[in-house]
């Protein structure tokens, strides 16, 4: 057993921050990730990171008030306030604090960090550097955790939460290297896992994307929120589903359909290409569904070649160096194709303003938790915003809770006991004879979840897509692994976490299905209008071990300042 007062889940943004707060505080903490924290899915943001710093003539009476509207319009008003305003205020103290730190950010001639628009914001506030930005983040935080001396164990599968009592007393993981399952002991665990997006087939997410955090935490008892809300980005590559940042249409890309059309003009006449993602998602959807796609094929095309060259070299390198690698097409010279795809989790497990769940001893923070800040929908730049804004809130109040807590309090037999049980678990899918293919439920899975839990929803088309994902997660009770190995066996962890990736998927489902309205990403063209007497509410789904689906609950939504209206842009 290995024990370390804090045990931080994920070296992505979230997790970096809050173990880097929790050892400027004295505490003893360790990260625990499957990869390399630099190789973390944070690094693959790319447009910006959000805070009214007023640094762009355009936005000079930018405010962190102005800043908080936004992103509780642009959610549809599904997000508490409280923790919208608390994230907005803290962006500005974040971004100095991260500019201080030596992140790269792109800067005006007089040495300011630089600004970009970015859809549902009313100022120019995004913060970038170039088209790098979670990359630039990332290391930076990289580089403060190994000064700060932050203990890492990568190339570790965490598999389950160790509970004693109620309590959160650790976790159990799968060391890849050395091969085996082991104990690590702590007070404090905070879940810093990214999202959920590879239980779609067509989403940005890298591979770890799995929900594996949110799946630990709902197994343990601790209630997802809101997980029928999901974001597909406007514009992933046709062929790979490969992130295009909104940052090309922050620049002043356009999206045209195969009349030639800047159709954004019939759906958002105001913003344009720069209404908020579910908005602009639903017009290329319905684009390409009427039949207006290029060519009338299922796409339409993201146009920067008006932008120049030079100003595409400066400012988005990365995405001319993915379309030209992955789709073939140089946007200097020539449009990208570009469909909406699967991009991101607005729910997670249930936390509050502090990263503190239900559970004591659990935390969690970034796209795997639900404060919820994003609502029915994330604005863009808003999540790079969450991942540090509460990664350090979550590793502040993780190290008050073991301030509060004094002596050591885990179980070393309940640490052994958990041990045991997955040990046996994954001797007991080493035996069977293994009649169903692990990776084909998976494949039916992520389709089964862009048919019939996409973009555009209805209950007949949804409910059998929910009565498929029960039929596959009875399936997985007969599937046994194909390698039995002790070191790097990824054929056991893909096989152990599908069930996890399950049970994430039906709660979407669930709640899906359930709710009868429709309320930023969530669109339903059988119940197309926002019903705020009935659906101003938060969505909680409750593990049910045994049963096919979760049972749900719901609690109110913290409104304030702004009073529910109509979204219009």
């Amino acid at each position: 057993m290995i024990y370390h007062e804090m045990i931080v889940v994920g070296g992505g943004l979230s997790g970096l921050r809050a173990a880097i707060e929790a050892k400027m505080a004295g505490i003893d903490v360790a990260i625990l990730s499957q990869v390399h924290p630099a190789r973390s899915h944070s690094g693959a943001a790319q447009g910006g990171i959000n805070a009214a710093l007023a640094n762009d003539p355009a936005g000079a009476d930018d405010t962190w008030e102005k800043h908080a509207f936004d992103t509780v319009k642009g959610g549809d008003y599904l997000g508490d306030q409280d923790a919208i305003m608390q994230m907005t205020k803290d962006a500005i103290e974040v971004i100095y604090e991260m500019d201080h730190w030596g992140c790269p950010f792109s800067r005006y001639e007089d040495g300011r960090i630089a600004q970009r628009p970015f859809g549902g914001a009313g100022f120019p506030r995004t913060c970038y550097g170039a088209d790098k930005t979670g990359h630039y983040l990332l290391q930076t935080l990289v580089e403060q955790a190994y000064r700060h001396k932050v203990k890492f164990y990568v190339d570790q599968y965490v598999a389950r939460l160790i509970v004693n009592d109620g309590n959160c007393e650790g976790v159990v993981s799968y060391d890849m290297v050395r091969g085996g399952f082991e104990s690590f002991s702590a007070n404090a665990v905070v879940i810093a896992t990214g999202g959920a997006g590879r239980t779609y087939i067509n989403s940005t997410n890298a591979v770890i994307n799995t929900g594996g955090g949110m799946a630990m935490a709902y197994h343990a008892g601790v209630p997802l929120k809101d997980m029928e809300f999901i974001q597909f980005h406007p514009t992933g590559l046709f062929s790979t589903n490969i992130l295009m940042t909104e940052a090309a249409r922050g620049e002043g890309g356009y999206l045209v359909n195969g009349l030639g059309e800047r159709f954004m003009e019939k759906y958002a006449p105001k913003s344009m290409e720069l209404a908020p993602r579910d908005i602009t998602a639903r017009s290329i959807q319905t684009e390409i569904n009427e039949g207006r796609g290029i060519d009338g094929k299922p796409y339409v095309y993201l146009d920067l070649r008006h932008l120049g060259a030079e100003k595409i070299l400066e400012r988005l390198p990365g995405i001319r160096d993915l379309a030209i690698h992955f789709e073939g097409v140089d946007p200097i010279e020539e449009p990208i194709p570009i469909v909406p795809s699967q991009h991101y989790t607005m729910g997670g497990i249930d936390t509050d303003v502090n990263g503190a769940s239900p559970m004591p001893g659990l935390f969690a923070a970034g796209e795997c938790a639900c404060v919820s800040v994003h609502g029915a929908n994330r604005l863009g730049g808003n999540s790079l915003l969450e991942t540090i804004v509460f990664g350090r809130r979550s590793g502040a109040e993780a190290s008050r809770y073991l301030s509060l807590l004094g002596a050591k309090r885990t179980s070393p037999r309940v640490a052994d006991n958990a041990v045991l049980a997955m040990e046996d678990t994954v001797k007991e899918l080493g035996e069977r004879e293994g009649s169903e293919d692990a990776y084909a439920i998976r494949a039916e899975m992520t389709s089964i979840m862009k048919e019939h839990f996409g973009v555009f929803r209805d209950g007949p088309t949804m409910q059998p897509g929910y009565d498929k994902l029960v039929s596959l997660k009875e399936r997985l009770g007969r599937a046994g692994l194909r390698y039995t190995g002790s070191v790097f066996n990824l054929d056991m962890i893909r096989t152990v976490e599908l069930e996890g990736m399950l049970d994430v998927a039906l709660a979407i489902g669930a709640g899906a299905l359930a709710r009868t309205e429709s309320r930023g990403a969530h669109f339903r063209t059988d119940y197309n209008t926002r019903d705020d007497v009935n659906w101003l509410k938060h969505t909680l789904a409750f593990y049910q071990p045994g049963a096919a689906g979760p049972r749900l609950d719901s609690k109110p939504v913290h409104l304030g300042t702004f009073e529910p209206q109509e979204r219009k842009y």
